[in-house]
């Protein structure tokens, strides 16, 4: 194995577990404030220490022209949209259920880019994506018996899923000019801004900026917006639908970390599905794996 293609795996598997976290880290934020007052802050202050960091140090130009009609349609699906609806249907579902969703990115994802590229997806590829949907499915079967769960919790986050594979695959579909850092600090920040009338517009309730929210947002700014976000544009820009696959790893770890933080049931059940997870990872990736080994 070469040292580009470890390089891309080692970016899959830790852009796996930093977007993971970001369901537990939110439900502890939670009990301190509010859902959009939450995310509005992460998604500002990430905003600006990158952007900070890409025109202040790196001295970065600044976006023009369509640049700033494709950031707006991006930070709108991939920040705004996806992360807005995500962090409300937490509250009518288990943290641990959400990773639940995230198992039909990889579709979305496939049969969008297949849409808007008018590319055919191979039959292998249907079929990992088929195996990746069983194994989270059955890592997460404990989970749909408990109680803890609404129809309109799970509406709001298939409708998240929707958002966040349209933004990926218009990320992928546009032929940047700008730098990495540049794209993630303006979507990010332009995300916060969208939601920040909401915030203010569903306000309700007293909001303790105690230790525990510090905590919550620091890991929601640096490890989930600033890190996990830029792993996943590299593997977006390598293969939309073989970077979707990542994703399959997303509920597994996510699976693990309610188990050891919030006390949600772990059985059997997940080790069968990761079984199958990482069945449809190899699957997913196994095009770049030979074409690696060919080189």
């Amino acid at each position: 194995m070469n040292k580009p293609f470890l390089h891309y795996i080692l970016t899959g598997i830790i852009f796996s577990i930093l977007w993971s976290s970001a369901s537990i880290a939110g439900k502890f934020g939670l009990l301190s404030v509010e859902p959009l007052v939450l995310f509005t802050v992460r998604f500002i202050l990430a905003g600006v220490v990158m952007l900070l960091y890409a025109h202040g140090l790196k001295k970065s130009r600044i976006p023009s022209g369509k640049e700033w009609k494709h950031l707006i349609i991006f930070g709108a699906f991939n920040t705004a949209l996806y992360l807005g609806i995500f962090i409300i249907a937490l509250q009518y579902i288990t943290a641990g259920l959400t990773v639940l969703a995230i198992a039909l990115n990889p579709l979305f994802i496939s049969l969008m880019t297949s849409i808007w590229s008018k590319a055919k997806v191979s039959a292998a590829v249907w079929l990992s994506i088929a195996l990746g949907i069983a194994g989270v499915f059955i890592a997460s079967y404990p989970l749909l018996n408990a109680q803890e769960m609404t129809t309109a919790g799970l509406l709001l986050l298939a409708l998240s899923m929707v958002a966040y594979s349209f933004g990926s695959v218009y990320y992928s579909s546009v032929k940047w000019h700008l730098d990495r850092v540049t794209i993630n600090g303006w979507q990010v920040l332009i995300g916060g801004i969208l939601i920040m009338p909401f915030a203010f517009l569903f306000h309700s309730q007293h909001n303790q900026l105690d230790l525990r929210f510090w905590l919550s947002l620091m890991w929601l700014v640096v490890p989930v917006s600033i890190m996990a976000v830029q792993l996943w544009l590299i593997l977006l820009k390598e293969d939309a639908i073989r970077a979707s696959f990542w994703l399959y790893l997303c509920p597994i770890f996510g699976l693990i970390f309610s188990a050891i933080l919030l006390a949600e049931p772990l059985s059997w059940y997940t080790f069968f599905g990761t079984v199958l997870v990482l069945g449809a990872l190899f699957m997913g990736q196994r095009k770049k794996l030979s074409l690696k080994r060919g080189n």
